[in-house]
């Protein structure tokens, strides 16, 4: 609706046409024009657009109930839904308590560790830990374990900072470490980071397993998960894994922390479990954190959707398609073709500077130097520009800012798990082209001919 007076507003003024539907990896604008979301939105749309399945699901449930308040009634999908999501993660990690989108989940999962620790009568436990860069939502609890400076700076007076340690960025080191070596050396700064604020006072760790627009797609060695919930278990601090982005198959697995067979003790959901079609999350926590808090008084904290029967239905239905499709292993078969697919983009592209990721959760990095990986200067805008410029083309993708906030440009690239060869060829084509432009337009300042 580019031109006429809008009353929405939301992060900017920018204006983008009107959607006008959407089915399978594609939308269209009320022009026609058709758009390849090579980013499933930000990251949601797992299972793709107008699912038949799911929209069946979600109107038989409108036709029984579209909501009932949890403290009046249980209701089914609610149930079957828990079970469901219970039954993919590890042993013991079975109580599930729903929300409505990623940040709740998250300051969700942070009440719940300190009521633990309260109902435990270690009341002086309530630092939550986490990492520099790192995002985990937008509400003032979950900001303050957010590593974003541009994102938390203006509210800094209302919230209580927590402490952080550096996200294990080995791609930008320039060492003689092996990777294990990396790994651990990243994870260790946990250990003096616990040590240093006072084992007593620390909570949580929370972390994503697989990054998310934060560090784009950021996958640590395999050492640095082992030794992160080693030293947990040492302080009696509770591992929270973030997988509000990372989880429901976006890596090849419900959960990215099954890749290395580690069990956080709460779970953070969201994004690709309702998978576009309704506000949906979750927490998944050990049942003996759920049972001690419950036996300490009760759970001092909800949400009036929490649990809603039309929104279980349709996650449930969600669930059924990434089984009935294999979407987990599709995930981890069409994201090794198209990380190959970016990679090789790199020769062509010397401004490329990584590729990273895991199963459909992927990025790629501009750098102004790929020996140094020092980044692009701030004022190219690389990270917008890159963006609308593929736009222009019809091709959706996601970008952030690097390195805090502030500066380096990476670019998301996470189509739908149901994206197929021929819809890969086509994102990467467009891909491409849209950085011969980036190219052409920028060429003096990337040290082009």
């Amino acid at each position: 609706m580019t031109g006429i007076q809008s009353n929405l507003f939301y992060q900017s003024g920018t204006r983008r046409p009107l959607l006008e539907r959407a089915s399978g990896v594609y939308l269209w604008d009320r022009s026609g024009k058709r758009y390849l979301d090579g980013s499933s939105g930000a990251m949601v749309s797992n299972i793709g657009h107008s699912n038949a399945h799911v929209l069946q699901a979600m109107k038989r449930q409108m036709e029984l109930s579209t909501f009932g308040y949890r403290l009046h009634f249980e209701n089914e999908p609610a149930e079957l839904l828990a079970s469901a999501i219970s039954s993919k993660m590890p042993p013991g990690l079975d109580r599930v308590f729903f929300v409505s989108g990623g940040s709740e989940s998250v300051e969700s999962s942070i009440k719940l560790a300190r009521q633990y620790a309260v109902a435990k009568g270690e009341a002086q436990r309530w630092k939550v830990i986490s990492r520099f860069p790192s995002y985990h939502g937008s509400t003032l609890g979950a900001l303050s374990l957010t590593g974003m400076s541009l994102m938390s700076a203006p509210f800094a007076p209302m919230m209580r900072e927590m402490p952080k340690i550096a996200a294990p960025t080995c791609y930008l080191d320039r060492d003689n470490l092996s990777d294990e070596e990396r790994g651990l050396k990243y994870a260790r700064l946990l250990r003096d980071e616990i040590l240093r604020q006072g084992p007593e006072t620390v909570l949580a760790f929370i972390m994503e397993p697989v990054g998310g627009a934060s560090t784009g797609a950021l996958v640590a060695p395999d050492s640095y998960y082992r030794e992160i919930r080693q030293i947990c278990d040492e302080f009696g601090v509770l591992l929270i894994s973030d997988e509000v982005m990372s989880g429901m198959g976006r890596t090849g697995a419900y959960l990215a922390m099954q890749h290395w067979n580690i069990r956080p003790d709460i779970v953070a959901l969201s994004k690709g479990f309702g998978a576009g079609y309704v506000p949906l999350g979750a927490i998944v926590a050990d049942r003996n954190i759920v049972d001690t808090v419950l036996g300490g008084g009760g759970f001092i904290h909800g949400f009036t959707y929490a649990g809603n029967p039309l929104a279980c239905a349709a996650g449930l239905a969600v669930m059924q398609e990434i089984d009935r499709l294999q979407l987990l292993e599709a995930a981890t078969e069409q994201g090794g073709k198209l990380r190959a697919a970016l990679t090789q983009l790199m020769d062509r592209f010397h401004f490329i500077g990584d590729v990273r990721g895991k199963g459909l959760l992927l990025a790629f990095e501009l750098v102004a130097n790929r020996e140094t990986m020092e980044p692009l200067p701030p004022a190219l805008n690389a990270h917008t520009r890159l963006v609308d410029i593929a736009y222009d083309r019809g091709l959706i993708i996601y970008s952030r800012r690097t390195r805090g906030g502030r500066i380096g440009d990476h670019f998301m690239v996470c189509p739908p798990l149901i994206i197929d060869d021929q819809q890969l060829e086509e994102l990467i084509t467009t891909l491409a082209k849209s950085l011969e432009s980036f190219a052409a337009e920028f060429g003096a300042a990337l040290g082009v001919a």
